[in-house]
């Protein structure tokens, strides 16, 4: 795949349930069939309001990470424990209104948090920097507390967002619309915006 070739990391899958957010995208079927012929680590950003109903479907498809939004589970913490007990890694993400106090409570089960650095549901939105104290006061509860877990930040990365979302201190960053306009193509645009991010971090 053309992604894999140009460098990524990993796939990350903007699931979209027509409710949670106003549009609909990929299936299980869809990533599964797609599996077999990338080796890259997939991860699902179930933007959905029932991600317990769906986790298991995801997680057969091949996805070897499941983000949650904290907005969608009223039960987070068994929601979370049930993405484990099916043999994946466990994420939850953050809307932009929501605080990092939200997730405090539930640290411990995650392998990473997703700060929005958008509204979810649409490609192509604008960077909402003052995401990034937000990305600075997770980064910090993470050293204080010990804890182990990427911080990833979603929306708007491009080659002249990367810098800021890394020296907040996210480790994992997600790009789209970066990535397929660069004039010069996807390997390019990985290579720039990995080496902004990691002269930022330095």
């Amino acid at each position: 795949m053309a992604l894999e070739k140009a460098g990524v990391d990993r796939i990350q899958w903007d699931v979209m349930d027509g409710r949670f957010v106003p549009n609909l995208t990929f299936g299980p079927d869809l990533i599964a069939s797609i599996r077999p012929h990338v080796s890259v680590m997939f991860e699902a950003h179930l933007m959905v309001l029932a991600p317990d109903e769906l986790a298991s479907r995801y997680v057969e498809a091949g996805c070897e990470l499941l983000i949650v939004h904290e907005e969608a589970c009223p039960h987070l913490h068994r929601t979370l424990g049930h993405v484990r007990e099916l043999g994946a890694k466990a994420g939850v993400a953050l809307n932009p209104g929501t605080p990092i106090e939200a997730v405090e409570h539930v640290l411990d089960l995650v392998d990473l948090v997703l700060v929005m650095t958008v509204n979810p549901g649409f490609g192509g939105q604008k960077y909402i920097a003052t995401m990034e104290p937000k990305i600075a006061q997770l980064a910090a509860l993470r050293a204080t507390r010990g804890l182990d877990f990427d911080i990833e930040v979603d929306g708007g990365i491009g080659p002249a967002t990367a810098a800021g979302a890394a020296a907040a201190g996210a480790n994992v960053l997600v790009a789209g619309s970066a990535l397929f306009r660069d004039e010069l193509g996807l390997a390019h645009a990985v290579r720039e915006i990995r080496e902004t991010a990691e002269a930022a971090q330095r």
